[in-house]
């Protein structure tokens, strides 16, 4: 990216990311974490249902179709709309990690406009690890994987325990999750940048 700020710069001690054991396996749809999530989430009607793929080490692959409500100028995604699908697959790169993370720091270049009606396919990749930071990097490509570059991001996500999310998330929001009969729904609810 140009202009990349200082902040973006994984520290000479940086190492380099290690895919978990339990991650899940190269081609395998990572699925919501929560299903009210506006970047994942199935639940939400005008949200992303933005489908993450494991790649290979620690990166995936992810899609969503441009709507109608996603647009920001006639026939044309809202920027913002943009920004957030590349924080959610920033976001779901820590599935990989195995590590609960937020989003400190996203910056994002736009290169040109993604039309209403077309499939922005990403990848990203996580470039190092400094203690509880995490280092990625995201392209957002227009019509398939090799089709011209729109979007590109990179990120700087803080390693957090799933108090962060107790502690401050609406208390209904939190009950709910936390009381879910399915073990799996309750614990994904507060794996990944909720």
């Amino acid at each position: 990216m140009s202009g990349t700020s200082a902040s973006l710069q994984p520290p000479a001690d940086a190492v380099t990311p290690v895919r978990h054991p339990d991650a899940p396996a190269p081609g395998e749809l990572l699925g919501a974490h929560y299903g009210e999530c506006f970047g994942c989430g199935g639940e939400q009607p005008h949200g992303l249902h933005l489908q993450a793929r494991a790649g290979e080490g620690v990166s995936l692959t992810a899609e969503f179709a441009v709507r109608p409500e996603h647009q920001g100028a006639p026939g044309l995604a809202h920027g913002g709309i943009l920004a957030t699908a590349l924080d959610e697959t920033l976001g779901s790169l820590n599935w990989l990690l195995r590590t609960i993370a937020v989003t400190g720091r996203l910056e994002t270049d736009f290169r040109r406009p993604v039309p209403v009606g077309t499939t922005l396919h990403l990848e990203a990749e996580v470039t190092a690890v400094a203690g509880r930071k995490i280092y990625s990097r995201a392209t957002g490509r227009v019509g398939g994987p090799d089709g011209p570059l729109a979007v590109r991001a990179e990120a700087l996500f803080i390693e957090v325990k799933v108090d962060h999310f107790i502690d401050n998330g609406r208390p209904e929001e939190i009950r709910a999750a936390m009381s879910d009969p399915d073990q799996v729904r309750r614990a994904r609810a507060f794996e990944v940048n909720p």
